[in-house]
Order: C-alpha cells, then sequence, then structure tokens
C-alpha cells in the first residue's frame, strides 16, 4: 500500500524491473511483523552492489542474538506466567492478576522488539538498512511520546496514510482530537476485527485526546506541587495506562478481559496482605523471581544503552572483553531459553 500510494503521489518514481519490486515486497527480514518500510528507503538499495561488509556482518549477528535472547529468554518465560493466569483469571488474587498483566507488558515488548532486531539484524548482514522499530517505549513520560517510540513504522505509517489525509492538526480542536481518535481505532481495528482490540485503539486513542485536553491544568498542577522534579511520576503513570489498555489486548474476550479488571480492582484494599503473603499467589515461586529478575536485567540494559552508550563501549572494549560477552550472551540464551515453538505474537495479525 505505501508504495502504490508513495507512486501515486508522485514521491516515488515506479519501479519498472520485476525482479526488484517482488524483492521489496517480499522482502523475508520484514515480510510478516516489520518495520513496515517506504520504497524511498528501501528500492534503491535493492540497485546498489553490495559487497561483503564485515562490521555490518557482524553488526547485524549481535542484534540478532540479542532479539533471539529478548524472545526466546524474556518474553517466552514471561509467556509461561502470563497464559497461566490469564487462560484461568478466576484462581487468582488482584495480585497474581497485577503481575500477569505487568508481565505481559513486557512479554509483548520483548516479543515485538526482538522479531524487530531479528529482521534488521538479518537484512544488515546482507547490507541493508531497515529503519528502527522500538526505543525504549516503556520510559516514555506521555501516551504521546510512547507512540512515538512503539512500533515507529506502523505509527508513521498512519500518520502518514490517515491521520494528515484526515486533516492532522490543520483543522478546528473538535476534528482535530476526532482524527487522532480515528486513528487509535482504525490501529485497533488492524490488530483484529475483535472487541477486545477496538477497546484497546479506543483506550489510546481517549488517552491521547485527553492528555491534549488537560495538558494546561496538569502542568499548572506539576508546577504547583513541584512534580517537575519528579520525572519518574510521568513514566509511572504512563506506563500504567499502557499496561491497562495490554489487558484488553491479551484478554481472550470482552468478558474475560472485565473479570480480570473488575477483580483486581475488587482486590486493591487488600493488596498489602496479599503482597505480604506473595507466596500464595498462585505463581511458582522459581518463576515469579526469574521473571522479576529479567525485567530487571532488560531495564538495567536499557539504562546503560541511554546513559552510557552500552553499545559503543562493548564495540571499543579489547577483544577478551568483546568475546566474553558474547559467549555469555549465547551461553545464557541455550541455558534459560524456552525453545517450545512459541510464535511471534504479532505473527497473527
Amino acid at each position: 500500500m505505501s508504495y502504490t500510494i508513495e507512486v501515486y503521489r508522485g514521491n516515488q518514481s515506479a519501479e519498472r524491473h520485476f525482479g526488484i519490486y517482488s524483492l521489496y515486497v517480499m522482502f523475508y527480514p520484514q515480510l510478516v511483523a516489520g518495520p513496515i518500510e517506504r520504497p524511498q528507503n528501501l528500492l534503491y538499495q535493492f540497485h546498489r552492489k553490495h559487497n561483503f561488509n564485515y562490521k555490518m556482518m557482524t553488526s547485524g549477528l549481535k542484534l540478532m542474538a540479542w532479539g533471539l535472547f529478548k524472545k526466546v529468554v524474556i518474553a517466552d518465560r514471561l509467556a509461561i506466567v502470563v497464559n497461566q493466569v490469564f487462560d484461568t483469571p478466576e484462581n487468582y488474587n488482584s495480585l497474581g492478576l497485577i503481575i500477569a498483566v505487568i508481565f505481559f507488558t513486557f512479554q509483548i515488548f520483548c516479543d515485538f522488539s526482538g522479531y524487530s532486531d531479528m529482521a534488521i539484524g538479518a537484512a544488515r548482514t546482507m547490507g541493508f538498512k531497515l529503519m528502527k522499530n522500538f526505543d525504549m517505549p516503556y520510559h516514555s513520560k506521555s501516551i504521546d511520546e510512547f507512540w512515538k517510540r512503539w512500533h515507529i513504522s506502523l505509527s508513521t505509517w498512519f500518520k502518514d496514510y490517515l491521520y494528515i489525509p484526515l486533516g492532522g492538526n490543520r483543522v478546528k480542536i473538535p476534528r482535530w482530537y476526532l482524527n487522532l481518535f480515528i486513528v487509535f481505532l482504525v490501529s485497533g481495528l488492524w490488530h483484529g476485527a475483535n472487541w477486545t482490540f477496538i477497546i484497546w485503539g479506543a483506550l489510546h486513542g481517549f488517552y491521547l485526546v485527553f492528555g491534549l485536553i488537560t495538558k494546561k491544568v496538569r502542568n499548572e498542577i506539576g508546577k504547583i506541587l513541584r512534580l517537575n522534579r519528579l520525572p519518574f511520576l510521568s513514566v509511572i503513570s504512563t506506563f500504567i495506562l499502557v499496561s491497562f489498555a495490554w489487558i484488553f489486548f491479551r484478554a481472550q474476550d470482552l468478558s474475560s478481559a472485565w473479570n480480570i479488571i473488575s477483580r483486581i480492582w475488587y482486590g486493591l484494599p487488600d493488596l498489602p496482605h496479599q503482597i505480604l503473603n506473595i507466596k500464595n499467589v498462585g505463581i511458582e515461586l522459581p518463576n515469579l523471581l526469574i521473571s522479576f529478575a529479567l525485567i530487571f536485567f532488560l531495564e538495567f540494559i536499557h539504562e546503560l544503552q541511554k546513559n552510557y552508550y552500552l553499545i559503543r563501549r562493548v564495540q571499543s572494549s579489547n577483544s577478551f572483553v568483546r568475546w566474553s560477552i558474547y559467549y555469555v550472551l549465547v551461553m545464557t540464551i541455550l541455558a534459560m531459553g524456552v525453545f517450545n515453538h512459541s510464535q511471534f505474537i504479532y505473527f497473527q495479525f
């Protein structure tokens, strides 16, 4: 669709070489779930001669290994608890359900971003560059920022081919809000013709519009209470809103989603007692501890990437340090990976 639209708009000349056009449409690293590339970024690369490039080859293999780690070590291990709780939510108290929601929040990120890393890495080994698809989305301070960091290729796709044609923000304010809401509603439908996906999209549309309407008031309150000195509060509140919406995305149907939400809500007063008796939460303690440890490790790596340019530091290290890191990563995948032929979540969309 992007190719057809860009050619129609005159932003891209039609590709006359059938083989190259076919390669663009069926380029296997990003064929199933993205990153959703534009013809301007990819077609010209197929016309170039690609000689073997050691740096791109090794860089691609490292990115593929990190993506595989996120998929089989983190996402698929979290899936054990998530599937267990979401399949029988009536067997768990509010703490168990909250843990499952948090685990799914990280599961879907590691599953999808892991796939994107492997797709980008596979293309890179052959000399092709695909666009970045995730940028630590759970570090966002607002829903607007979240969608600039989550599935970037799809977000920009909807912006260019739906939001802007609807008028974008160049219309009256009520229509602008409606345009934003329509985009997220369609995003929900894109994932599947199910009420759970529609509500998921509608929730994000509501979050964004409500955030715009209340922005001035929230900024004033923030100044009075000096909340701007505590930026992590914005990150936590955004994470909670996103996690809540993921309940509808993961639930089998609406009744199951409402059941989970109601059980969490009515169990909140007893939450401190449940935390003190976490051994009775209904989730095996080893799985619980390993899962939380993996989440903390992931966030630790993200902090290093953000603050200390981790990749550059590793690349500039001596060969002993670099290869030690590579071997540890591979051995961790082999030792802790869950190899049960679990497909990527986004393969169903």
